[in-house]
Order: C-alpha cells, then structure tokens, then sequence
C-alpha cells in the first residue's frame, strides 16, 4: 500500500471494481448506439424482453419485473410508463389480483422486441468475443456475482 495513497491497489488496473466499471460503460455504450436505431434506450430494452420472457410463465406484474430485472422498482414504474406510451406495452386488470395491474407486450412490442434482441446479442457476441473459450467462464462468473448481489 502507498502511504500517500490508502489502497490495496499499486494501479487502479489491479481493482476489479474500477475494471468492472470501466467495461460495464463501454459495453453499456455500445448497447445505447446500437440500441438507438430502433428507438429503445437498454433499459427500456431490458424491461420490454423481461416482460415478454415472464409472459411465458404467466401473468407480469410490475413487482415481479423489478424482481426479475433487478431494477429500482420507480425506475421499473417509469420505464413501464414509457414503454405503454410508445405503445409496446399495455397494463390490463391482473387475472388474480385485483390490486395488481398485468403487464403485456402489444404486437408492435413483440416487433420491436423481436429486431432489439437481435441487435444486443450481436454487440455481446462481438463485446465479448475477445473472451473465446473463457466466455462460458466469464457468464458463470458473472452469474455468480448477480446472485450474490441478491443476497
């Protein structure tokens, strides 16, 4: 440790944390521009492919979103929001609670949805293709990471 600087760290390249951060923006970058072209931000993306994904198990509720994005639950209310004025969502009266709102994606979501995921996992695939066979590793470890981030 330097004296006159209290890190563990010779180089801020040794800190995973500050290696993270830095990785996570550019990817994050390139998701945003490439996202860009079909009028999504990541987020919205990332909500609209949950909630269709969800769907297919049952009903959507805005809790069970947040949950399974991991997301700030009044962020998750004001993506939601955005995604219902562009019209890729709608909120329908839940089928077993009726004090929950159902969210389900529209057919011009199921569109949108449909050219956005194309567009994401190809940017992973050339993000991460540096990686090779240590891709697999990478995910696991990064499962690991998320899981534990979830108590």
């Amino acid at each position: 440790m330097n004296e006159d600087f209290p890190s563990e760290f010779e180089k801020p390249e040794q800190s995973p944390g500050f290696l993270l951060w830095q990785v996570s923006n550019e990817w994050q970058r390139k998701q945003r521009e490439a996202l860009s072209t079909v009028g999504l931000t990541h987020v919205q993306f990332v909500l609209l492919a949950s909630i269709h994904w969800l769907e297919a198990q049952g009903a959507v509720t805005q809790s069970a979103l947040a949950s399974h994005a991991n997301t700030d639950p009044m962020m998750t209310s004001q993506v939601v929001r955005t995604l219902q004025n562009k019209g890729l969502i709608v909120r329908s009266p839940h089928p077993e609670d009726s004090r929950a709102l159902q969210l389900v994606t529209t057919a011009l979501g199921r569109k949108s949805f449909e050219e956005a995921i194309v567009i994401v996992e190809g940017v992973d695939r050339d993000y991460f293709e540096v990686l090779g066979k240590n891709r697999d590793k990478f995910t696991s470890f990064l499962g690991m990471l998320s899981k534990n981030s979830r108590g």
